[in-house]
């Protein structure tokens, strides 16, 4: 089972099961896991949604002994962190935690979560699924790639950098950004000799905002995976060298990252296009997991880092509904 909603649309999304197509599939970060959706994309109408409530309830797998970081663990273990990007002269590496959220007298209504999400997020890729005893959900508008399969043009976006939106930008967001846009950029040059780069602005995430600077190449649709392969994971939610932060990451993280930070492809007859999988959660028969991270640079402060995860969490955890 599976619902989602495309930046900008007004339309619910699902699949059929009439097909032997996948056009959705669910990628882990490390890549090691697809998490395939068969069948055709149709659209379905809100109040036909809303008529098959779904919710957690009845969900097996149950959240157990779970120890969730506190501010001062975090912030100590982002102390180290800071230490080892100086040591290695890293521009940035991303490091994520896990916030819990208990329900054990209730559960969640994951019909209304989605709605909320999407009214709160217009220019996010909202979904959540259930399949083989996995339930996730989540909202993020960072778009991996968007292959135009008409005209061969495909698209991608620098975003990195976050703060509250009334905040003004210091340099440590700006110098966050700066090396995600030039490895992206980096990366298209190797498949197209026509690549169009924007202006870096503000993109925003309901209560929270980013730097964004979009690219569109010229490419040959044969190159689409390989490009992808090449970009993620993203400085956005690794750092950089690509794979010396990843090891890096394994060292200081206590947690599987499993999809968060993955990315998620959807094929339509027009479009193939790849979303990082950023603000989401794990849904279980007691409780839920956020996922949230930051880029840590060698002038982040502990405190702040905490609090933008917190933010981060809110995004998803203010819009959760509960069933009466």
């Amino acid at each position: 089972m599976l619902y989602f909603r495309f930046p900008f649309s007004d339309q619910i999304c699902t699949t059929t099961e009439n097909s032997a197509e996948i056009p959705v599939s669910f990628v882990t970060f490390d890549q090691s896991e697809n998490l395939d959706f068969s069948g055709k994309i149709v659209s379905i109408s809100k109040e036909k949604f809303l008529a098959s409530e779904i919710s957690t309830l009845g969900l097996s797998t149950e959240v157990l002994e779970f120890k969730e970081e506190n501010q001062v663990e975090y912030e100590q273990k982002l102390k180290n962190v800071i230490g080892f990007i100086k040591e290695n002269d890293l521009s940035k590496l991303v490091i994520s935690r896990r916030k819990l959220v208990k329900y054990e007298d209730s559960s969640i209504n994951l019909s209304q979560t989605f709605l909320n999400l999407c009214e709160a997020y217009p220019n996010a890729f909202v979904y959540f699924f259930l399949k083989k005893g996995q339930c996730w959900l989540g909202a993020f508008s960072e778009v991996l790639g968007k292959f135009n399969k008409k005209n061969s043009q495909f698209e991608t976006m620098s975003l990195a950098g976050t703060l509250p939106v009334a905040e003004v930008w210091t340099d440590k967001e700006i110098d966050e950004q700066k090396p995600v846009t030039g490895y992206i950029e980096n990366i298209l040059k190797n498949y197209s000799d026509s690549i169009e780069k924007s202006q870096t602005c503000d993109h925003f995430s309901g209560n929270i905002k980013h730097l964004r600077t979009d690219f569109k190449a010229k490419i040959q649709a044969e190159e689409v995976e390989k490009i992808i392969a090449d970009l993620h994971p993203t400085p956005a939610v690794c750092g950089i060298p690509k794979d010396f932060c990843r090891d890096a990451i394994e060292k200081f993280e206590i947690h599987p990252r499993n999809l968060y930070a993955g990315y998620i492809r959807v094929e339509t007859d027009d479009y193939i296009q790849y979303f990082v999988n950023l603000r989401c959660a794990e849904f279980f028969g007691n409780a839920a997991l956020i996922y949230v991270g930051g880029g840590i640079t060698a002038e982040s402060s502990p405190q702040k880092e905490w609090q933008e995860t917190e933010l981060k969490a809110d995004a998803v955890l203010k819009n959760i509904a509960f069933s009466k």
